[in-house]
């Protein structure tokens, strides 16, 4: 072949590399969040249009390099290396485009990975200006980079530092929606719970004033039917009308006391708030409890807390929510047996009371519907008791717990906030 032929394929070839480019710039199609193939494309056509041996993208940050695609295999894993006194190093500092004919001939750069010599490096760089990793070329022997071929790579590291701005972006916005959602799941469950509540206040108010005269207009027959009986109890009567009178006056009595317990749990709760040290207020509550006939055979022991506490409460209506539950945990167990009453302070911002007994375990069914309004498990009993003190103690800003187990018996807790000095 004639030398002319020879000068005219030299000339050929950049046109043919810029040709070669454009299309493979054209070929390349970003979509979000599918970075790492993309980049390994870039990766790989910026080695076949230099026709070297390895070529790289990372991502520069805090004194390291992480690989994010790779022409070679590799290997698994994360790829991190320190930019100190390593080629890339010398780029970011620059913040320039480098080429190294022979990097073992010029040292004052940074060491090639081993095994290679020559060396192209372009930044990459946002169009905020910042520049954010590179794409490093390397081959096996020394060799020239032209002008035209850093042209070239930079602009692959254009498209390179465009794609890695947008895919942080997108985690950014991944990450803000992911709040967002969170956030608007919460104030949905919040804007529920207040409806409940009001919804649940404006039926207990319509009950309560329904109950309310009811109530009265129950009250009045029965009262005048209990005197009745009551006047009857002072004559002489054979066993069978005892009995019988017996029998009435009680359920007059089971009746009276029901229509106080629904006007108890009808009416709003008004709290006289106090500051009450609840140490000294179970001690106090103790005497009291410790008289009921339910109590009088069964051992109570109080644990209080190491240290003092403090709550704004009600005293009589927190006593009366202490009184139901000590009460229900007396009647289930046998005589001698341990109610074990526990103060626990290991919470910041507020105070657990365990009331515990060791009697037979309540199906969880059935602990799901202790605290509703009419559900007893008691012959006898009206199902308001736990559920006015649940009232009260939500009034109160707190919570009513319910834990039965074969091991350690029925556990009834109330949380409450603590007055924090």
């Amino acid at each position: 072949m004639s030398k002319a032929s020879n000068d005219e394929m030299l000339l050929q070839q950049p046109w043919q590399r810029e040709r070669q480019a454009m299309a493979l710039l054209s070929s390349l199609n970003y979509r979000t969040g599918e970075l790492s193939s993309y980049l390994h494309n870039i990766a790989c056509g910026v080695s076949d249009l230099l026709d070297v041996g390895w070529s790289v993208v990372t991502l520069c940050q805090t004194g390291f390099e992480k690989v994010l695609a790779s022409s070679i295999d590799m290997g698994e894993g994360e790829h991190v290396y320190s930019l100190h006194g390593s080629l890339t190093g010398s780029v970011i500092q620059i913040g320039q485009s480098l080429a190294v004919e022979d990097a073992q001939k010029y040292p004052e750069y940074g060491d090639a990975p081993e095994g290679y010599c020559s060396y192209l490096g372009i930044p990459l760089r946002t169009a905020q200006g910042e520049v954010i990793g590179t794409i490093c070329s390397f081959h096996q022997q020394p060799r020239e980079f032209t002008l035209e071929e850093i042209q070239i790579v930079e602009l692959f590291a254009e498209r390179a530092a465009t794609a890695i701005d947008h895919y942080h972006l997108y985690q950014q916005q991944c990450q803000f929606n992911r709040v967002l959602e969170a956030e608007v799941e919460k104030r949905t469950a919040q804007l529920r719970a207040a409806q409940t509540k009001l919804v649940e206040q404006e039926r207990l108010a319509a009950i309560g004033e329904f109950a309310a005269s009811i109530v009265h207009e129950i009250r009045n027959p029965l009262t005048t039917m209990l005197m009745g009986l009551k006047y009857f109890q002072k004559t002489v009567l054979i066993e069978s009308a005892q009995e019988r009178l017996s029998l009435a006056l009680s359920e007059a009595n089971r009746l009276e006391r029901l229509l106080s317990e629904i006007l108890l749990y009808a009416k709003p709760q008004v709290l006289q708030l106090c500051e009450l040290d609840v140490n000294e207020f179970i001690r106090e509550s103790l005497i009291v409890i410790c008289e009921m006939p339910e109590a009088l055979d069964r051992q109570i022991e109080f644990m209080p807390a190491s240290s003092v506490i403090k709550i704004l409460g009600d005293k009589d209506k927190l006593k009366q929510v202490f009184i139901n539950i000590v009460r229900n945990a007396c009647e289930a167990v046998a005589a001698g047996d341990i109610i074990k009453w526990q103060v626990n302070n290991s919470l910041i911002d507020k105070v657990c009371i365990h009331v515990n007994n060791g009697g037979e375990p309540i199906p969880s069914d059935v602990i799901a519907k202790l605290s509703q309004p009419f559900f007893s498990t008691k012959p006898c009993g009206t199902g308001l008791g736990l559920a006015i003190a649940k009232r009260i103690v939500i009034a109160h800003g707190g919570e009513l717990l319910i834990c039965s187990e074969l091991l350690t018996g029925t556990t009834v807790s109330v949380q409450l906030p603590v007055v924090i000095s």
